[in-house]
């Protein structure tokens, strides 16, 4: 009775023991990175925010015709190979697959009044429908519509939406922080997550419209899996062509810096850009924070 209760208690223990290690290795490790380094191997760390443009001509590799990388993220969620749909960069709260889908759609569609065969719309040469008057032309048979247009008029009870293109989606925000691992002696650039964005300039409203955050280490699987697709066109040398991953793992592309992160949650513009300030030291505040990232990476091999 005692062996036996002795194996009781050390077994439960045994795993209160290991639920806690394997707890004390989440708050260690962050969930979201694709080769997290552990909090206590870094030496420093500071999460920036980049605005790509793909229309730029050092990140046409991503955005080559038929060839975008938008257009792969968006076949994925339709596919239902891209589940998880994210409203903003906390990477919290998410969105559902119609919900993104209905993003995507410019204008809305149009409903129209069913087709009522017993209701006369002809007036002579004039079509009276959805509470507007059309003169009835004929074809090239010389037909016109009050003799066989019913079946077409039937047919299109119904307008469809206008979407965007995928040439309207040229802008990406990514997310990472940079950490310099003490251990390895070296900076590593963690990407969190990546926002597809609409420009103003495509827009109704004139303002720029997010599509949604994707965690990245979801995207690279995508990356991996779809390789006939995924395809960062080298305009150099097509034989030195890459995958998408690949291609972010080199670091090419290039990405401004629009936001860092600070107790404000202030984006450069906001900082830089108020109390009068002339609206080009926002764009001097991106190059100033790059450069100040760089020495930082400098200063810290002293250590």
């Amino acid at each position: 009775m005692k062996k036996v209760l002795f194996i009781v208690l050390f077994s439960s223990t045994l795993s209160g023991v290991m639920a806690q290690e394997v707890q004390d290795l989440e708050v260690q490790y962050n969930p979201n990175s694709l080769n997290p380094i552990p909090l206590y191997e870094q030496h420093y760390k500071v999460r920036v925010w980049r605005n790509i443009d793909l229309r730029e001509k050092m990140n046409k590799g991503f955005f080559a015709k038929n060839g975008e990388i938008s257009k792969l993220i968006i076949e994925s969620v339709r596919s239902g190979e891209l589940t998880d749909i994210f409203k903003d960069d906390s990477l919290s709260g998410k969105i559902s697959k119609e919900e993104f889908l209905g993003r995507l759609v410019q204008e809305q569609a149009q409903t129209f009044e069913n087709w009522d065969p017993a209701k006369d719309y002809y007036s002579e040469d004039i079509v009276a429908y959805n509470g507007r008057n059309f003169r009835a032309v004929a074809d090239s048979r010389g037909v016109t519509p009050s003799e066989d247009a019913v079946d077409q008029w039937a047919a299109t009870t119904q307008g469809s939406g206008l979407p965007y293109s995928v040439i309207d989606m040229s802008t990406l925000h990514l997310m990472e922080d940079v950490i310099f691992d003490r251990r390895r002696s070296r900076l590593y650039y963690d990407i969190q997550a990546i926002e597809i964005i609409i420009p103003g300039a495509k827009t109704n409203t004139n303002i720029d419209l997010s599509l949604g955050w994707f965690k990245y280490k979801d995207l690279e699987k995508v990356f991996r899996n779809n390789i006939p697709k995924a395809v960062w066109f080298n305009r150099q040398n097509t034989a030195q062509n890459k995958n998408f991953a690949d291609a972010i793992l080199l670091r090419l592309f290039q990405g401004s810096i629009y936001k860092i992160q600070n107790p404000d949650d202030e984006t450069l513009d906001d900082t830089y850009r108020g109390n009068g300030r002339p609206y080009y030291e926002g764009v001097w505040a991106r190059e100033w924070t790059e450069m100040m990232l760089m020495e930082k990476e400098h200063n810290l091999w002293e250590f």
